[in-house]
């Protein structure tokens, strides 16, 4: 199963939602500190509703230490972001891979991002690089939702 990780997420309510989608399909959440929230914080409780037992949480106190447990488990580390040129749909997806999604206000770093094996992006038809809007990214619980999913759709695909 996928995992499902967080870098420095700031928005409580985003992170009960992904944390929600992970008890959902049963994939681990793995949140890069530091977070711009409490993990107690009432908002992210609310978001993740009383799903939050079956989540499978794991966090790092930084990048170093969350890189250091991507390598004792295995797996790529897959980025997802607005800088990458390769759309998720292209991509094949495997069990063990690590999705790694950036904060909402700035992405990942680029560093961070030169850490991935494979950097992806969500096309969007109506951004500002084809000049005919304003979208840049999609709000990060949706973000997670569509390449969680098109991820499992692949898994199970294979497996039939």
């Amino acid at each position: 199963m996928p995992r499902i990780v967080l870098y420095q997420p700031e928005i409580p309510p985003n992170t009960g939602n992904v944390a929600r989608s992970c008890a959902a399909t049963g994939s681990e959440l793995h949140l890069i500190e530091p977070l711009g929230f409490e993990i107690s914080d009432r908002q992210l409780r609310r978001a993740g509703l009383d799903y939050w037992p079956w989540v499978r949480l794991h966090r790092h106190a930084d990048v170093d230490a969350f890189l250091q447990a991507r390598q004792q488990r295995g797996g790529r580390l897959v980025a997802l972001s607005s800088r990458a040129n390769r759309s998720y749909t292209s991509f094949s997806f495997d069990d063990d891979d690590w999705l790694l999604f950036g904060r909402e206000s700035d992405g990942l770093p680029s560093e961070v991002l030169a850490a991935a094996e494979e950097r992806l992006t969500i096309p969007l038809p109506c951004s500002l690089a084809s000049g005919r809007g304003g979208v840049r990214s999609l709000n990060l619980s949706v973000s997670v939702g569509v390449v969680l999913f098109e991820a499992l759709r692949q898994l199970e695909h294979r497996r039939l």
